[in-house]
């Protein structure tokens, strides 16, 4: 394993034009002789835009393939890239909703989707004024993977939670406007821990919600993270605060305005999400199943 590590450390230091050409072999290997879950992919796209038509459906997938061949190096890239590097290729957008955060005296809890390149938000941590930032991430089967995604995740002073501890974490540490915690927040639960779903992309989609009993039982500033890919290698993300509609939040009413926010986000960009996973395999176990559409 070691010599692993040192392998693909070696290869990360490599510059992103040459890591693209190993993208453009991975792109062709996976599209057009493997098809990678090419089968789930063009199913989630149909059912997610049933008004497109099979041509622009196939075109989408294929981008898709780019950008995920993209993303695997860049993932790569991830263990040595250096903060200046990182700041040139993600811009961030709307910081100042950080500072306003700061003032309130409001922790953030930071709401992203898969979208690419979601990696590199991290360097985040070194252009806001919160002291802490902490990216959640889920363990891994993989022990090696494991340790080297929290290895990337810690970088440029982050201090990276596992899911299952940082409610507690939120909980137990003061909310004064001085932390901020990273969610992935499209994650499809375990189906043990499927209980509430809503419409996202035309289908009966379970959500995760434990970032929406945070909303109701603290004084939290949220906010959305969109990310867009400007070209191969850069991206922005704009970030948006998410209010509520009353004076506070109402149950399950950020869990909506966030995936509302991203199929926005998807309308517009729909090559750029991580279509290969199966998000809708546990749909038929949504137990609470919101009444509404998304506002």
């Amino acid at each position: 394993m070691n010599f692993l590590i040192k392998i693909l450390y070696l290869i990360s230091k490599l510059p992103l034009k040459i890591l693209y050409i190993f993208s453009d072999i991975i792109f062709f290997l996976n599209y057009y002789i493997v098809g990678y879950r090419k089968n789930v992919i063009t199913q989630n796209l149909r059912n997610s835009f049933p008004e497109k038509p099979d041509e622009e459906i196939r075109a989408i997938t294929k981008k898709f393939y780019l950008n995920f061949s993209d993303y695997l190096v860049e993932t790569v890239k991830s263990f040595s890239i250096s903060e200046t590097e990182s700041r040139v290729r993600m811009q961030h957008i709307n910081q100042e909703l950080f500072h306003e955060a700061k003032k309130e005296g409001k922790n953030i809890i930071l709401l992203a989707g898969h979208v690419f390149n979601w990696e590199w938000i991290n360097a985040l941590a070194k252009v806001i004024p919160q002291e802490h930032c902490h990216p959640v991430y889920r363990k891994v089967n993989s022990e090696f993977w494991e340790n080297q995604m929290k290895k990337v995740r810690n970088k440029f002073g982050n201090e990276a939670l596992e899911a299952n501890e940082v409610i507690l974490n939120i909980f137990r540490n003061k909310n004064n406007g001085n932390s901020a915690y990273m969610f992935v927040a499209d994650q499809t639960p375990h189906i043990s821990h499927v209980n509430y779903g809503l419409e996202f992309l035309n289908q009966r989609t379970p959500v995760f919600i434990g970032y929406d009993k945070l909303a109701t039982r603290m004084d939290l500033a949220f906010i959305y993270c969109e990310m867009k890919k400007v070209k191969r290698g850069f991206y922005q993300v704009n970030y948006h605060r998410i209010y509520p509609d009353g004076e506070k939040f109402e149950e399950n009413e950020v869990v909506k305005k966030f995936h509302k926010l991203l199929e926005n986000t998807l309308h517009k960009h729909p090559d750029n999400y991580l279509w290969s996973h199966r998000k809708w395999k546990y749909q038929d176990s949504i137990k609470s199943y919101g009444s509404e559409k998304n506002r």
